[in-house]
């Protein structure tokens, strides 16, 4: 399996990853704090690749969250945000898990963190299709952000660990591969759903 990055390196990496999120609004502050420990940061396959993108999508919460209701960097930030995760789940369900879903000892695994790429397309829908503008919508926001981040949490200390057991060094870097052209496209065809959830999202 591809060596632990060193932390000199994993620093670098999510450094680079907070400041693609912020060359969307460089104006507003990506204050995300320490992250959960995951031996993957860094790392230079397909599994350091997701949490590249984790860390993004770590500061665009954090930047989002640093918004007022007028300012228009909050429905940029909250649009890129969107995009960036339907093309990152998507990519992923193809490069990763469709994969590992057919490993019996992996299945579940793999089941959960699609079920919870689904329940995150609702929660951003519910969040698109509120007003922006509202003191409220940071409330809707907030269910959003936890969840995510919950659920990112899970994929790097539990997820991840039981797919990397059954893949080995050639298919983890075959599968960066797969990743990064399956998200190019993914992203450029997102569309962002608006649909209010009229009971709670499970």
């Amino acid at each position: 399996m591809p060596r632990q990055a060193s932390p000199t390196k994993q620093r670098e990496a999510k450094a680079a990853s907070v400041a693609r999120a912020k060359s969307i609004a460089p104006d507003v502050p990506a204050r995300i704090g320490s992250t959960p420990a995951t031996k993957f940061r860094g790392n230079p396959a397909i599994f350091g690749r997701l949490v590249e993108d984790h860390d993004k999508h770590r500061a665009l919460l954090a930047m989002i969250d640093a918004t007022g209701p007028k300012d228009p960097e909050r429905k940029t930030l909250f649009e890129e945000f969107v995009r960036d995760v339907h093309g990152h789940a998507a990519a992923e369900e193809q490069a990763l898990w469709s994969t590992v879903m057919r490993n019996p000892d992996t299945t579940e695994f793999a089941r959960h963190a699609v079920g919870d790429h689904h329940k995150l397309d609702k929660l951003m829908a519910d969040a698109a299709a509120r007003d922006m503008t509202a003191p409220g919508w940071l409330r809707h926001f907030a269910a959003l952000k936890e969840e995510y981040l919950d659920h990112i949490l899970e994929e790097e200390t539990e997820q991840f660990v039981e797919a990397e057991k059954v893949l080995t060094p050639k298919d983890q870097t075959y599968m960066r591969q797969v990743f990064n052209r399956r998200k190019k496209a993914e992203k450029a065809s997102a569309e962002i759903e608006k649909k209010i959830a009229l009971s709670p999202i499970a």
